[in-house]
């Protein structure tokens, strides 16, 4: 197939690249910077220029693709304003996207995330959350789901809280960041909350299945480590950088706070079963140790 990618040069969408020109696959790549246009390149992919606020833009890839694989997200979580410009930027690309490829039956693959159900672990039959800090995100992929009945072959790949490579990436790439800003470890609550996570690579293979197998409608989770407790993560970056360990207020973490907060682990057994997917990778705490000082 030829794929056209949004955010094809992030940390997860760099590893999809590879894995779909791995297996055959061509790539085209939206790429807004000259940056990410010489690295999609320098990958193999070809390149279209703009950004995720470039409606047309983006009907012009899903018009020139086989199919579409949407990853790209701005990471500004800087206040509950960044955070609402960036899910209301996402909702108008996944709508835009889906209405061009409706009646052609080609694969479409949106990113969300595993839902929070208290005192289990989340499943793929679980609904996805609509409420919350994200909550809207939820709501545009529960609707982009609905293209099914519309001809589009489309497919949810649930993220867990940490999709990381070489100690980097998600929540935990995030606690690392704050670490090395404040000088302290630091975990909301108690840290016996638990946080799913998958390595990258091992997420990139999820998304190609999906895109090659994955019915109309229906929602896979990327999840290898179904829960480490958010404790144990920070133990290993204050180790890693020689900083102190302890609970810090909830609000240090800004307007996503209360998800870091939550204990929210999830399984990917039904997908494991459906689609034939086995992680490889290493895990996330094996993988914290590439943290350098």
């Amino acid at each position: 197939m030829h794929v056209f990618i949004t955010g094809g040069t992030g940390l997860i969408g760099t590893a999809v690249v590879a894995e779909l020109l791995g297996h055959g696959h061509t790539v085209l790549a939206l790429a807004r910077s000259d940056a990410s246009a010489a690295k999609a390149t320098e990958a193999g992919a070809e390149v279209l220029r703009g950004g995720l606020a470039d409606l047309d833009v983006l009907r012009t890839g899903a018009a020139r693709a086989d199919g579409v694989i949407h990853l790209a997200f701005g990471n500004d979580f800087s206040s509950p304003e960044a955070l609402e410009r960036n899910l209301a930027e996402e909702g108008a690309a996944i709508t835009t996207l889906g209405e061009e490829l409706a009646s052609s039956d080609r694969p479409f693959v949106v990113v969300s995330g595993t839902p929070w159900i208290p005192g289990r672990a989340s499943t793929e039959q679980d609904p996805t959350s609509t409420d919350g800090p994200v909550g809207s995100r939820g709501s545009t992929v529960v609707a982009a789901l609905e293209l099914a009945a519309r001809g589009v072959r489309v497919s949810a790949v649930r993220l867990p809280r940490t999709v990381h490579e070489n100690g980097d990436g998600g929540f935990a790439g995030l606690l690392t960041q704050i670490a090395r800003q404040t000088g302290v470890s630091g975990y909301p609550g108690d840290g016996a909350q638990r946080w799913p996570a998958v390595h990258a690579r091992d997420a990139a293979a999820l998304f190609r299945l999906a895109l090659e197998q994955a019915p109309g409608g229906t929602v896979w989770h990327a999840v290898a480590d179904e829960g480490d407790e958010v404790r144990a993560i920070a133990e290993v970056i204050g180790r890693r950088l020689e900083l102190p360990v302890r609970p810090v207020p909830t609000e240090t973490f800004g307007p996503i706070g209360p998800i870091f907060a939550a204990d929210q682990p999830a399984t990917s057994a039904y997908t494991q079963e459906q689609l034939g997917w086995k992680p490889v990778c290493p895990s996330l705490l094996d993988d914290l140790e590439n943290i350098q000082r």
